[in-house]
């Protein structure tokens, strides 16, 4: 089995993680790795900190075996990798795919991919122009949970709609990244774009495109700039059926995050909360779906693992998502700054 040769860049919160999930994937290897902190560079992951998980950052990473880098375009340049995985801030994440793509690299990116949608086309129109294959951290949509409960709603198996709200709610990241990043709103974008978007992409995934959006929104809590630190939305989709959204990062950093949702169904209630993944079927059973997997326990696991394959095997990677999806729940975020921005209802242009 050919072994893929991964180039990292980027070993914050998310670059560790995937640095951690690639060590015990099979068939591939982080052989390079960028980033601009030469304390990380030696292994070092002592100050970073995330807002889920539970790894033990005071054990350094071996970098005997792995390149290191100051910059991802030097890392690129170097050759001798398959593929990049981009997990640096995002403001640096359109010009080191566009850079990837011209070297002909396979490329997984973290989200948001950019912070306008002027540089989303650029991005898409970069892809669709290469013959190398592209996907993006919207993990949610690989998480297991998630992606069982998408998977049967749409099969039909829930019946219709009446309601629907999913929840992603974090302490503060506030002093948690390089240079702390994720409290500029210019360049993270707050939680509305960092944290939220995983909600509004999980809504594209399970229900399609909304007509509409209507967002409210609290700024200047944490975040620099005017960027929201807690959005709520309520999504269009002309159905008769009520369907929410909630994200954001107010809390201080003792409180506990959640992710969570609930579908309210024609024949059943679909709920992932504090008592697990269960469907409360409309004649009173309980179903508790057992789709954990030892080995690929999260949606990064099951994101990272399918795209290596995919990238090994030349198959195309879209059992999660196409490009033209992300695009669509890049436009629906960009609707809720606005709406939230202006206190009104905003069109999603796709």
């Amino acid at each position: 089995m050919k072994e893929i040769r991964i180039g990292l860049v980027g070993l914050g919160f998310m670059g560790s993680t995937h640095y951690r999930i690639y060590s015990e994937l099979p068939g591939c290897k982080v052989v390079a790795l960028a980033d601009v902190d030469p304390v990380k560079r030696t292994g070092d992951i002592s100050k970073v900190v995330g807002n889920i998980g539970s790894y033990d950052n005071s054990v350094p990473f071996d970098f005997t075996e792995v390149a290191t880098y100051d910059s991802a375009q030097a890392m690129i340049d170097a050759g001798k990798i398959d593929m990049v995985d981009i997990c640096a801030p995002t403001p640096f994440h359109k010009q080191i795919i566009l850079a990837a793509l011209a070297k002909g690299l396979d490329v997984f990116s973290e989200k948001p991919l950019c912070r306008n949608l002027a540089e989303m086309q650029e991005i898409a129109d970069a892809v669709k122009k290469s013959d190398r294959y592209f996907n993006v951290g919207m993990c949610i949509r690989a998480w297991p949970e998630y992606y069982d409960a998408a998977r049967r709603f749409k099969a039909g198996e829930f019946g219709r709609l009446y309601s629907a709200d999913f929840r992603r709610l974090s302490p503060t990241v506030d002093g948690n990244a390089w240079r702390n990043w994720f409290s500029d709103g210019k360049l993270a974008g707050g939680a509305l774009l960092d944290l939220h978007l995983h909600d509004c992409d999980a809504i594209r995934y399970f229900f399609g495109r909304p007509r509409a959006v209507t967002s409210f929104g609290v700024k200047n809590v944490w975040n620099r700039d005017g960027a929201f630190d807690q959005v709520v939305t309520s999504y269009d989709f002309g159905d008769g059926a009520l369907v929410t959204a909630q994200g954001g990062w107010c809390a201080p950093k003792h409180v506990p995050f959640e992710m969570s949702f609930q579908l309210i169904c024609e024949k059943a209630t679909v709920r992932m909360m504090s008592e697990g993944y269960k469907i409360y079927w409309k004649d009173g059973s309980v179903e508790t779906p057992a789709v954990a997997d030892a080995k690929l326990p999260t949606g990064w696991h099951q994101e990272l693992n399918y795209f290596v394959n995919c990238v090994r095997d030349r198959v195309t990677p879209d059992k999660y998502q196409t490009l033209d999806e992300i695009v669509d729940s890049f436009r629906m975020v960009m609707a809720e700054e606005e709406s939230a921005n202006k206190h009104q209802t905003v069109t999603v242009a796709y």
